[in-house]
């Protein structure tokens, strides 16, 4: 299986470990893995200007590293978005790269299971599956991770595709592991 991983963590390095084992893992079992370490990388912030559907259509017109991630991210089988939460949300690196991610749909709207509007896929394809590993910060309650986790739901359902989990970096990496090869 070819796995993406979106690294959103902005300088924690227990975050970075947990991770880099968790790549080692899913390597032994056979899957390619592209890992992005996104604070390392140039991704300029969305601007709303539809150029990735008009002028360049299924690219951004900012040439950064965004045209890479969305390339691994539209011919992989599973996306991992990984990030601590900071003040209970994703970290602002992870949100940025979710947002580039807009040129892989289109810009026409049609129904989605009779009852909600949602941008056409750029691809006739299967959009790879998600999930998100997420470490809780101190402050970190029960509320923040439903609202992260509902956060995701509806990203899924808005990229065309679905969340297959919700986990945290307080369990082993052998049980992510787990849980990502059996998809």
């Amino acid at each position: 299986m070819k796995i993406t991983i979106l690294n959103g963590n902005p300088d924690n390095q227990k975050f970075d470990d947990y991770l880099n084992n968790l790549v080692k893992m899913l390597e032994l079992s056979d899957n390619r893995v592209v890992h992005f370490k996104l604070r390392e990388m140039k991704i300029r912030h969305c601007r709303g200007c539809f150029g990735c559907w008009l002028k360049t259509p299924g690219q951004c017109i900012y040439k950064d590293d965004s045209h890479a991630i969305c390339r691994e991210v539209i011919n992989s089988d599973f996306v991992l978005f990984a990030t601590p939460l900071v003040m209970g949300f994703p970290s602002a690196v992870l949100k940025i790269a979710m947002d580039k991610l807009i040129p892989l749909l289109l810009p026409y709207i049609e129904l989605v299971d009779n009852k909600e509007c949602h941008h056409e896929k750029r691809y006739d394809k299967e959009y790879p599956l998600i999930g998100l590993l997420i470490e809780k910060g101190d402050d970190t309650d029960s509320e923040d991770i439903e609202i992260v986790s509902d956060i995701f739901v509806r990203f899924a359902i808005d990229f065309r595709t679905s969340s297959r989990f919700v986990m945290q970096t307080d369990i082993p990496v052998q049980e992510v592991s787990d849980e990502i090869n059996r998809i």
